[in-house]
């Protein structure tokens, strides 16, 4: 499935996209704040895109303009270590990075609000929930703009692929007030 919005088009990942994928993710301002480890080589990129970013409903954040992939966004339906909000079955929780350069252009905003769009009118779920690292500045403005409420925070939460523990706040945004919102 692809999406698109006025700047951006959300495209599964493809291995020719690795080389893309290390430019920005090798970057140590992307990933261990989001709680991941930053991509060591092309090699590495192109693992993850075959064994992470190859799921149903995630997507390359693809700029319109250059068909470059610069980031990357998508839902997770399935409970797991990662997406551990008190989640029911007809809810989801989206995560999401964008490229140093890109940062403060409203293009995650944009690539949110189309996923949120696609969460509620394509796939039928009731709420979507989203989290963030204490600090992460960015992706909470990001959220808020997107009409995310916060919800909760978890404390001493285990960031398994940083072998740390840290505090995460947590949001939520229903289908009805996504719905008033979009009006």
């Amino acid at each position: 499935m692809e999406l698109e919005t006025k700047n951006l088009i959300l495209r599964s990942w493809q291995e020719s996209d690795a080389e893309s994928l290390y430019k920005y993710a090798q970057n140590p301002n992307i990933g261990p704040i989001a709680g991941w480890q930053p991509h060591t080589s092309i090699e590495n990129s192109r693992e993850i895109i075959k064994n992470v970013l190859s799921v149903d409903e995630t997507y390359a954040v693809v700029l319109k303009q250059t068909g470059e992939a610069v980031g990357s966004i998508g839902l997770m339906t399935s409970k797991s270590e990662i997406n551990s909000a008190e989640m029911t079955e007809d809810e989801c929780e989206i995560g999401y990075w964008i490229g140093e350069p890109f940062w403060g252009q409203g293009l995650i905003p944009e690539a949110i609000c189309e996923l949120l769009r696609h969460a509620f009118e394509d796939l039928g779920l009731t709420a979507v929930w989203c989290g963030y690292f204490d600090g992460n500045e960015k992706s909470k403005r990001a959220q808020e703009k997107c009409g995310f409420v916060y919800h909760h925070t978890e404390y001493n939460k285990r960031v398994t692929l940083l072998n740390e523990f840290r505090t995460e706040h947590f949001t939520k945004i229903s289908y009805e007030n996504w719905k008033n919102a979009s009006r």
